[in-house]
């Protein structure tokens, strides 16, 4: 068990590579990769649809292709099960930092399009299940959708974990990049993240970042990080977690395109 909770994700990765910041950006940082001017109360800002991306009209549905596979984007080597052997964690303990081999199984699976008036998306439903190796105690379990907007170029990521904690983080992204990143920030009302109130006042995270790497081997890994104000730490705690996933098996169509 662990010696204490540790929010929006009990998985958070062990070592960072030389290029991982030690700290994330506050709110008022997010516009550099994912948004525009728009939430005056934190400084975080509005994704950009402020440059008429939609027009006018913002109740007319458009028309979707109905195979969601041929539709993702940056996403789309990421859609499958996969498998990570040799996942890391670094977290917050009583007596400093904490640190977990665990293994994950990630399942994503394309869902059909989805539309809010003229905003199309595309996207993969998640489940991941994070067990210590050789244990069946949930380590971690986290589900969400990872979304893909191709009229803006824009990834969102929700997250959702059973811990009483949820965010929704986003990053514009070229259509076939193979290396993106999302990020959230707490107070932000477009990209922000909310927890339970043991959380809030204990392990409060200002901010996350997920980056992601696809790799030419087919593989592809991410990296993980939290910033948590912690009562009687003199200094935020990066709570951090990588892991590389290898597939195991293909994904499922999504329902319009498996009836053809």
């Amino acid at each position: 068990m662990r010696a204490a909770p540790a929010p929006w994700t009990d998985h958070l990765a062990g070592a960072r590579s030389s290029t991982w910041p030690a700290t994330l950006p506050g709110p008022a940082d997010l516009g550099s990769t994912c948004c525009s001017p728009g939430d005056e109360r934190t400084g975080a800002k509005r994704p950009d649809v402020t440059d008429n991306a939609y027009g006018d009209d913002i109740y007319t549905e458009p028309d979707a292709d109905t195979d969601t596979l041929t539709n993702l984007g940056p996403l789309t080597p990421m859609a499958g099960v996969w498998e990570g052997l040799r996942g890391a964690d670094e977290h917050p303990e009583a007596d400093g930092t904490g640190r977990d081999a665990f293994v994950e199984r990630y399942e994503l699976m394309p869902i059909d399009p989805q539309t809010n008036g003229p905003q199309l998306l595309y996207g993969l439903r998640y489940h991941t299940h994070i067990t210590k190796p050789g244990e069946v105690e949930m380590f971690h379990d986290q589900v969400g959708y990872w979304l893909w907007e191709p009229t803006t170029g824009t990834v969102t990521l929700t997250l959702g974990i059973p811990r009483g904690q949820v965010l929704l983080a986003g990053g514009q992204v070229e259509p076939g990049a193979t290396d993106f990143e999302v990020r959230a920030a707490v107070g932000s009302e477009v990209y922000g993240i909310l927890s339970n109130p043991f959380l809030d006042a204990n392990f409060r995270t200002l901010s996350y970042r997920m980056h992601v790497t696809v790799h030419a081997d087919g593989t592809w890994s991410y990296e993980e990080e939290g910033v948590l104000v912690i009562p009687g730490r003199g200094e935020p705690f990066p709570h951090t977690d990588r892991n590389t996933l290898v597939r195991v098996a293909p994904p499922t169509p999504n329902p319009l395109a498996a009836q053809g």
